[in-house]
Formats: C-alpha cells, structure tokens, sequence
C-alpha cells in the first residue's frame, strides 16, 4: 500500500555523487529489511507492516507502539523519545524531537520544601513527576511527514496487543516487582499492571481495553486524539485530582521538534547522533575529537580504559556544567564542539593517573527503564530511535480510563543544582526547571557512516547510554560484528560519582588492578547493565546483519526480499496474513 505521498527518488544520481565524494559508496542497496527492538513482539509488528507495504519510517511508528504496550516498564505513549531518521530517496537526515516538556505550572522550586531541601521521590512517583508526553505527536509526524501507510494502519498491531493481551515473561515481573509499592497507590496502574495487586503470574495474559481505546482514537483521528478532547479530558483530570498540574493548555500547546542532527567525524567514518536536549551527540562528540589527540592504537586493556575513562569524565564534566534545552538557554554549542576545545580539555590527562572530578570541573551545582530500536528497509531508509518513561513504569500512575502510563522525566531536570537525580547525574542552572522547557536526556540514536559499513545504533541505560554507544561506534569503527558491538562487556565514568563502573567480567582482575594503581576508583557490577539493538549494512555486498543484546528479550530480523517473511521466533508466515492474525 502507498500513499499519494510517496514519491519515486528523483535526485539519484545527485545523491550518489554525494556519497561518492564522500566516500561512502553504496555499491548494492540493502539485500534485506531489517529490524532490532527490546521484544519480539515489538520486532514482528515493524516486519507486518514493512510486509503491507511500508517502509521503515511506517515500521518505526508500529515499533513504537507495540513497545508502548508490551514493554510499558521502558517506554509508552505517555513518554517520549528521540527518532533519528535517514530518507534514502534524498539523504535528508534529521532527529524528531518527541521529548517530554515541563507543565506550564512548573517551576525551578516545586520539588523542594519549605527549607530548601528536595523533598524524596516527589519528582518520581505521581503524577507531580510526569511532563507533557511526546510520543503521539511524534509518531502522527512520522506517519504524516516520511511513512507511506494511514496511521490506522501502523498502529494496527499495537491496538491488537494491547486489546487481545500479550504473555507476561520474567522481565515483566521483575520491573513491576520492582516499583510495587508505587503502582499499588495508583488504582488505575494497579488494576492495569497487577493482578490482585501483586505482579502478574508468567504466561499471564496482560490485556489493556483503556490504552486499545486511545490507541484507536489515536489511529482514528490522529495525536488531536490525545492531546484534544475525551482522552485529553481525562488525562487532565485524573492527574489533577492526585496532585499533579497538568491543564488542559499543556497538551494543546505541545509541539514535535525537528532537530539537525549532531555529525561528528572519527577515523574516517561519519557519527551521526541525537542533537539538544539530548546531551548524547555533544557529549559523544567531544570524546571523540578527544580521541583524535590521543588515539587508542596500540594501548593495552588498561591503559585503553583509563584513557577512555578519562575522556568520559570530561565529557561528563561539560554535560553537567553547560547543557540543557538550547531553546531556553545559551549553550556554547561550537566552542563544546570544537576540536581546539577538545585539546584543551584532554591536554591534562596523565596516561598513568587518574585525575579527580573535582580537578576537571567544580560541580555546578538515567538503566533498564528505556528502549531503543534501530530499523534499515530494502531502500536504504533507516532509524535509530530511543525512548523513555524514564524510571521503570515510569511516575506509575495511570490517568483513569486512558490507559495512559505517565512518565517521571521531571526528575531528568536539575531539580536543585548539585544534587543527583536517579542516576546520579548533577546538573546546573542550564538544566533548572521552566515551563514548557524540555528537560535534558542522555538518550542516543546513533549512525555509524564508513566507506565500507552503515551501522545503526543505540541502547537504554540513563546516565550509561552515551558511553555504550560510544563503546558500540567504536567497536564499528573497528570492523566488529554487530554480534560483537551488541555483547561486549561494559564500563562507564559520568564525572559524578568519581569512579568507573564495570559491568561483571567485562574487565579482567589483572586490569582493575593496574587501573586502580592509577588512582582509579572501580566499582564492579553485580548485575549487566543495557539493551542495544544494532544493524549493519555491508555497503559493498549489500548484506544486512542484525543482533539484540543478549542480556535481555530483544529479538533482530533480517529478512532477504526473495523470501519468504520469518517470525522473530522462527515460525513463517505468509505474506499476505492479515493484519488482525497479528497476535497468535
């Protein structure tokens, strides 16, 4: 099915003059479609409607949808996110901005008490915790400015789930296990993620009739459904009536962005990554000029990490000091970007000492609770998305009769300056609470462009998001399999706590030792941490690879156009199923 929108490339020639003169020559189109997502269900409702006709950008809004519902732990239409796209018919990229904005009632103070202090967990459970959602808007804006297929159609499977139900697994209960206490005080989010107030058994058939209802009205009448009328009634009072400030005028008022996407160049490859009010590109970008001053060829295990530690917690360092909403704050985004101010920064990293936090920068004073997908279609076009009720299950409330879980991002803003959020992360005044601001993220759809591979990329984790994805690109860079990139042991410095954090056997004992003897703090993990889904594009051969990270339920598809459409599960389907045989 195509839509009169659709248009046949026209500028071909053009683009590929482009690409050759850039040194990335796509010497055969993608041989496959290709989508990796947090969950199998997720996976196989992007590879339905990529089957009915749409490309990838069609699949991105059925990707998201589906997770909304099965994986509501980690991301929801009551959240938002990030959606980096590539257009193939013209090369046009750009990120739509579907993060979530302050109520226009908010202010710097509000989760403070009388005596100044922040006032516990105010800016996590409740409804007081929960910013304008982006994700309706964002998803309609995709529908409408780059898919091919009606919104009913790509939201078709997403309703299907949350109508029919889908099995509850061990995650499920495991994140649901872990924020009880605060979805037994919303009726409506008790009633729609418990069963008798406890987590649900496995194998429990979840079903949520109120979020199929918005769904539809979703795909019916488009984001005017949710941000306008009944749902928006409802919303609206339901989170005032529990202490929240939402009106009816913040929903109105909400607006996607498009933003022009960070580009970053290391090692001969292009990095193309989230731009303000995510801090990831910047951050990602002045490692990376860091590394063309000190580059890692011929370093040992230790000496790579300490060097890469080192650099993290510069980077850290600035995201604290300077970033937030560059539409309300001055950021000195050229000078933060900057190769000469890259120098500077890393010219006092002492190759065999660890330099304290507060020597880089005066303190001025985010898990497994996001999801990220990544999707290439046979005609080149492609996203990397990442998005967020920031903490598991987000503020845990549920607006009554919408099915709506709302997000907790208020606590991604600098609540006080110099206090830690729930990753830890400090931030200043650039990051301070203001109506209608959208709070900062560390949120990283990335592309990896070389001469020879596209790799598309990106994971949740808060505050760790951004040195994953810095670890993945430069595993990419290198030439690792998507295998490899997606499975590889991690570390992580963010400047505040001082200290690197390794995730189990990702570092020998033999390297934390020596890393310690350079003064380094090492804080080994019980638990991995990340989700990364990751596809690369062969540019000479045209194969398409495919890996979810196998710390947790994500599923990756490649599917050859000669053949026959697979399940993620490896049952084969025909072609021509129909949307409504979706569920099983």
């Amino acid at each position: 099915m195509r839509s009169a929108r659709y248009k046949a490339p026209t500028w071909s020639l053009f683009v590929f003059c482009l690409l050759f003169a850039a040194g990335v020559v796509a010497a055969r189109p993608p041989a496959s479609d290709a989508i990796a997502s947090a969950h199998p269900l997720a996976t196989e409702a992007g590879l339905l409607v990529l089957e009915a006709g749409g490309n990838a950008f069609d699949a991105a809004v059925a990707v998201s949808a589906a997770l909304a519902v099965v994986e509501p732990y980690s991301s929801g239409i009551g959240g938002g996110g990030f959606w980096l796209l590539h257009r193939a018919s013209d090369g046009h990229q750009v990120m739509v901005d579907g993060r979530e904005r302050a109520p226009l009632a908010a202010h710097r103070d509000m989760y403070l008490d009388e005596h100044g202090d922040v006032v516990s967990r105010a800016s996590i459970d409740g409804p007081l915790a929960a910013g304008i959602p982006g994700v309706p808007a964002a998803l309609a804006h995709i529908a409408q400015h780059y898919g091919r297929l009606p919104l009913d159609v790509s939201l078709a499977p997403a309703i299907i789930l949350a109508r029919d139900g889908f099995p509850v697994d061990a995650v499920y209960r495991r994140m649901a296990g872990f924020r009880l206490a605060a979805l037994r005080q919303s009726a409506a989010a008790s009633a729609q993620f418990l069963v008798g107030g406890e987590p649900p058994p496995l194998g429990h058939r979840l079903q949520q009739p109120d979020l199929a209802d918005t769904l539809e009205a979703i795909a019916r009448d488009g984001a005017q459904a949710f941000y306008t009328g009944e749902v928006a009634r409802r919303m609206v009072a339901g989170v005032r009536a529990h202490g929240g400030i939402w009106s009816s005028r913040d929903l109105q008022q909400y607006r996607v962005v498009e933003r022009v996407p960070v580009v970053a160049r290391y090692r001969g490859h292009r990095i193309v990554s989230a731009s303000l009010p995510s801090s990831g590109g910047l951050v990602l970008t002045q490692i990376l000029n860091m590394l063309e001053a000190h580059p890692l060829d011929g370093l040992n295990r230790a000496d790579r990490v300490h060097l890469l530690a080192e650099m993290m917690r510069r980077g850290y360092a600035d995201r604290a000091r300077y970033l937030g909403d560059s539409d309300f704050v001055r950021v000195p985004l050229a000078r933060l970007s900057s190769r000469v101010y890259a120098r500077r920064k890393a010219s006092d990293i002492d190759p065999d000492q660890a330099t304290p936090s507060a020597v880089v920068a005066e303190p001025r004073a985010e898990g497994q609770d996001t999801t990220h997908f990544s999707i290439l279609d046979h005609e080149g076009n492609r996203v990397a998305a990442t998005l967020s009720v920031n903490y598991p299950f987000g503020a845990c409330f549920v607006a009554p009769g919408t099915g709506v879980l709302l997000n907790d991002e208020m606590d991604d803003f600098s609540v006080k300056p110099g206090v830690a959020n729930a990753y830890g992360l400090v931030g200043s005044q650039a990051n301070a609470i203001e109506p209608g601001k959208r709070m900062l993220s560390s949120m990283s759809p990335t592309f990896v462009e070389g001469p020879d591979r596209i790799t598309i990329l990106g994971t949740p984790g808060g505050s760790r998001i951004i040195t994953m994805v810095l670890l993945g690109l430069l595993d990419a860079v290198d030439g690792r399999s998507v295998e490899d990139i997606v499975s590889r042991g991690r570390f992580h410095h963010q400047f505040l706590p001082d200290r690197i954090e390794v995730e189990p056997d990702a570092l020998s004992d033999e390297v934390i030792a020596e890393l310690q003897f350079k003064g380094h703090q090492v804080r080994q993990l019980n638990d991995p941490y990340g989700n990364m889904q990751a596809i690369a594009w062969d540019l000479r051969s045209g194969r398409i690879s495919a890996a979810s990270d196998p710390r947790a339920i994500g599923a990756s598809a490649v599917v050859p156009l000669s053949a026959g459409r697979t399940r993620p599960d490896g049952v084969a389907r025909s072609a021509s199923d129909p949307v409504s045989t979706f569920v099983r």
